[in-house]
C-alpha cells in the first residue's frame, strides 16, 4: 500500500502543478493564492484513495469516499470549514477538469489499437452519445434558467 500512496502523491503533485498553471493562465488567479485550495483538494483526494484502499469492501468507488469526505469537511458545523471553502473557492473547476481530460485522452491514445478494433460504428455511436449528452444538458439548462427567470 505504501507504494500506491507514493504513486498517488507523485500524481497529485503533477496534477496540482497543472491545475495551478491552468488556474493562473486561464482565470488569472495567482499561484500562491490558489495553492492552499489545491493542497486541500489534493489532500482530500489522497485521503479518499487511502480510505478506499484500507476498507476491505470494494463495492463503493473511491470517488464516493472523496466526495463524502469533501462534503463533511465543508459543512458549516466542522471547525475550519470556512477556510476550506474559502481556499477551494479560488480554484476554478475547469482548471481542475483540464488535466483530468488530458489524462483521459492520453489513456485512450495509449490503447489506440484497442480502440480501433472496436470499429467505425463505435466512433459514430460515441459521437451520438456526446451530442445527445450536450443537447440534453442544454435543454435542461434552458428549462431551469427560464423557470428561474434568469433568461
Amino acid at each position: 500500500m505504501l507504494k500506491n500512496i507514493q504513486e498517488w502523491v507523485i500524481l497529485m503533485i503533477i496534477v496540482s502543478f497543472m491545475v495551478i498553471i491552468g488556474n493562473w493562465i486561464g482565470y488569472e488567479v495567482m499561484p500562491l493564492e490558489s495553492l492552499p485550495g489545491i493542497i486541500v483538494l489534493a489532500s482530500i483526494s489522497l485521503l479518499g484513495l487511502i480510505i478506499h484502499r484500507a476498507i476491505p469492501y470494494k463495492g463503493i468507488p473511491s470517488i464516493a469516499y472523496i466526495g463524502i469526505l469533501a462534503f463533511i469537511l465543508s459543512m458549516p458545523a466542522v471547525p475550519g470549514s470556512e477556510k476550506i471553502v474559502e481556499w477551494t473557492g479560488k480554484v476554478n473547476l475547469l482548471a481542475i477538469a483540464t488535466p483530468i481530460l488530458a489524462y483521459a485522452g492520453i489513456s485512450i491514445g495509449r490503447s489506440w489499437t484497442d480502440f480501433a478494433k472496436l470499429g467505425w460504428k463505435t466512433v459514430i455511436v460515441g459521437m451520438f452519445v456526446l451530442l445527445g449528452t450536450f443537447l440534453g444538458s442544454a435543454i435542461v439548462a434552458e428549462i431551469i434558467l427560464r423557470m428561474q427567470g434568469i433568461i
